[in-house]
């Protein structure tokens, strides 16, 4: 029986879910990265998943994986990003506000997207019209909405002329929204969700895997989204505000922009 992209997909962040939850509150092996960064087991194993899911169900596309790096045929137009496990720090220390993403880019272009909540056995995903949640078997209609004012900052990727925290004291912030941190891009498919009014990061996310997944279900639920200064996104100079609506953009553009201008 053949799959579509999006059910492979799906399946692939619900394998790594289970994993994930399995090693829960379990002894942890950590394996050192790039300056402080690490992995662990549960990483490793979950992202080992996934990759069993997709090279099975699409052997002649290409991966690219945070732990692993890139594998498959070198020459195709189809890539499977995959982060098995964002909030790693966050899982280590037994908070449970992690993410799976799973996302496939054919061409310039992401088509398929799916992002995991493992502890909520949620999945928010999109094969490229509408975006949605699938929870117990059914699907339904993601719908942002920006009435909470809560605004998820990633403190781990700088503003090319700032530090993040600086945005939580720029007037046309502080008298409009609520900061949050999760440090997860589970915090950024809320956004499409109505669970967040908005996003913001700084960097260049440029073939991501942490937020080439969650970006593509924002962009499909009709959240506006664009690169820090309101440019088009992945342009100079990078970042990303990802609005539950325009006004909410609006007003979070100008308040990066008076960070920008100090």
């Amino acid at each position: 029986m053949h799959r579509s992209d999006s059910d492979i997909a799906i399946h692939a962040t619900e394998v790594a879910s289970e994993v994930i939850r399995s090693a829960f509150h379990a002894p942890l092996t950590r394996y050192a990265k790039q300056g402080d960064d690490f992995a662990t087991q549960a990483d490793i194993a979950a992202e080992n998943a996934i990759l069993d899911v997709l090279a099975s169900a699409c052997p002649g596309d290409r991966f690219v994986a945070e732990e692993s790096g890139v594998t498959g045929a070198a020459r195709t137009d189809r890539t499977w990003f995959v982060d098995p496990l964002c909030g790693t720090r966050n899982f280590a220390v037994g908070t449970a506000f992690v993410a799976v993403n799973v996302a496939l880019r054919e061409g310039d272009a992401v088509r398929v997207a799916a992002t995991a909540d493992p502890f909520a056995r949620e999945v928010f995903w999109t094969a490229g019209q509408g975006a949605f949640l699938r929870a117990d078997g059914r699907d339904e209609l993601l719908r942002p909405r920006a009435e909470s004012h809560l605004v998820d900052v990633d403190l781990d990727n700088p503003f090319p002329w700032s530090t993040p925290a600086r945005l939580f004291d720029a007037e046309g912030f502080a008298r409009h929204f609520h900061p949050r941190v999760l440090s997860t891009s589970l915090a950024l498919v809320w956004v499409a969700a109505g669970r967040r009014a908005a996003y913001v990061t700084g960097g260049d996310l440029r073939e991501s895997v942490h937020f080439s997944s969650a970006i593509a279900v924002c962009q499909a639920a009709g959240c506006v989204v664009t690169g820090l200064a309101g440019q088009p996104l992945h342009t100079a100079p990078h970042g990303l505000i990802a609005a539950a609506d325009a006004p909410t953009h609006a007003r979070l553009v100008e308040a990066v922009a008076r960070l920008r201008a100090e």
